[in-house]
């Protein structure tokens, strides 16, 4: 099925679409239930895949790839994305990790490449709150660099399209922009009507970075680890609830269409047919009023879900240092 889905044009030129299915569902589901939502939500017209080698199931989604290329849905209509862990940002690891989601994805390119986090901090699957890993560093922007150099001789040989970051923030992208020879073609970060990120969100467009919104309706099945009492569940948002009722739409596709309409890729996941098709006909429905884009921009509360903290070092204070809260980092 092929459906006209808006697109963003990224600073090389590639064509990315408007929305995209994420996979991190391996804390709640196995790749078998992940591979049967991507071939349902191509089936339905999706053409953006956000993988991860992290998420455990790349292996599983492959076939599904295949089998839709095979099937007759032109490559260059889908648009696929992975990311290099934190345990692979060594010496020629990065080229690995690539080598290895290339094989497991059964694909002789990937449309866009990510550093997931810019901390080479490994914990666990289903790590608690509180893990510590005594080896945990905190941002080094040379040992970044190293990292950063690998994914622009990936794109130099064709073997990705696009790079780009993720859980960056305004001091590290600086940094990197300073430093870089290849730009990055986005900056995957959270973002949903309870935390906006204006500044980092406003300074990625300013330099030409595409923002990816991750957690875009508020990631109701995320880890336990990073749910805190004073979480906001940005589905029950009265601002968002109210243009609900007014559209005859889920909370979720408000989410989902003031995400798109406000000018970031969301990358909402289910496992569900049902909610699979309404996430994309949500973006697909009449624009929301400049009064109602207000409504949900006038919800924002700072209520960060991905908080990160089983990735601190030995000396940070606590989860904010992460984020770069006190301002610019050495470099």
């Amino acid at each position: 099925m092929s459906i006209d889905i808006p697109f963003k044009i990224l600073n090389g030129g590639a064509r990315m679409p408007g929305i995209g299915l994420g996979t991190f569902g391996s804390d709640k589901y196995d790749g078998t239930a992940v591979a049967n939502a991507v071939q349902y939500a191509i089936g339905s017209g999706w053409r953006l895949i956000d993988c991860a080698s992290v998420y455990g199931n790349e292996a599983q989604v492959g076939p599904v790839l295949e089998e839709a290329i095979e099937s007759g849905v032109p490559r260059e209509e889908l648009f696929v994305v992975s990311k290099v862990w934190n345990d692979m940002h060594g010496k020629g690891d990065v080229l690995l990790s690539c080598a290895q989601s290339l094989k497991d994805l059964r694909l002789d390119y990937l449309d866009l490449f990510l550093v997931h986090w810019p901390f080479p901090n490994f914990h666990p699957k289903g790590a608690a709150p509180d893990y510590h890993n005594t080896d945990a560093k905190p941002y080094i922007h040379e040992a970044y660099m190293e990292t950063w150099r690998q994914m622009e001789r990936l794109q130099q040989a064709g073997y990705v399209k696009n790079i780009g970051t993720s859980n960056m923030t305004v001091p590290k992208l600086q940094l990197l922009l300073r430093d870089c020879t290849i730009k990055p073609a986005v900056n995957e970060m959270e973002l949903h009507p309870s935390f906006q990120q204006q500044e980092l969100f406003d300074f990625c467009l300013e330099q030409g970075i595409q923002p990816v919104g991750y957690c875009p309706i508020g990631s109701p099945a995320r880890p336990e680890r990073d749910r805190t009492p004073e979480d906001v569940v940005d589905m029950a948002l009265p601002a968002v609830v109210h243009i609900a009722e007014a559209h005859g739409l889920h909370p979720a596709q408000v989410c989902l269409k003031w995400a798109a309409q406000r000018g970031q890729v969301p990358i909402p996941f289910s496992v569900k047919p049902e909610q699979i098709a309404a996430n994309l006909q949500a973006i697909l429905s009449e624009p929301f009023s400049e009064a109602e884009m207000k409504e949900i921009a006038s919800a924002e509360s700072n209520c960060r879900l991905i908080k990160g903290q089983v990735f601190l070092w030995d000396g940070a204070k606590d989860w904010t240092d992460l984020w770069d809260m006190g301002g610019s980092i050495p470099g």
